[in-house]
């Protein structure tokens, strides 16, 4: 039985995102100039739920740095409808601001056509980033295997470290004589190597 090579074309267009040009401090160490890379790539598959916001809101907080390079992905069925791409360009558009405002990244956004889990692990495959940062509803283990899950498939077949954000239940805790509501977040980190 031989292995058949998936090479398709596919469908994609580049996000025109505000210049925003992040200053990066000059480096301290000698090994860091020349031809070596300060900053590291990472993509964040969005859509326009809220638990892909809650996803990039924990990517830009606990993962990004300066320098870093965050990749946006939305993953479309058709290409053709304007209204989509419209609407895509404006969420991509508004979270580009809001890490460089966070944490001081750059940006660069595509919108892909296709199925979403194949998809973001091709787009994986071509940036070759050093995490893919998703949400997921947060659905039981039956209903995903059941019904199936694009964080799932993702984290079955990309060859990079998928962080897959599940969105927490509220938890209440006293301090003192108040109470507080913080939402909570589990993380979910798979290595290309299989660790856990």
């Amino acid at each position: 039985m031989q292995t058949l090579m998936e090479e398709e074309e596919y469908n994609w267009r580049e996000v025109k995102l505000p210049a925003l040009i992040p200053v990066v401090p000059p480096p301290e160490l000698e090994r860091e100039t020349g031809e070596r890379r300060r900053g590291r790539d990472i993509l964040i598959a969005v859509d326009h739920g809220p638990n892909s916001k809650h996803a990039f809101d924990w990517a830009v907080t606990h993962l990004c740095r300066l320098a870093d390079t965050i990749h946006l992905v939305h993953v479309v069925s058709d290409m053709n409808n304007d209204l989509v791409n419209e609407m895509t360009q404006l969420l991509m558009e508004k979270l580009s601001v809001e890490a460089f405002q966070v944490a001081m990244v750059r940006s660069l956004a595509r919108i892909v056509e296709g199925d979403a889990g194949h998809a973001i692990c091709r787009e994986a495959e071509r940036v070759k980033p050093v995490a893919v940062v998703m949400g997921t509803r947060g659905r039981s283990l039956i209903q995903s295997v059941l019904q199936g899950s694009v964080s799932e498939y993702c984290f079955h077949h990309c060859k990079v470290a998928p962080v897959i954000i599940v969105p927490g239940k509220e938890m209440f805790f006293l301090r003192g004589a108040s109470i507080y509501l913080r939402q909570c977040y589990e993380v979910t980190l798979h290595n290309a190597r299989g660790w856990k």
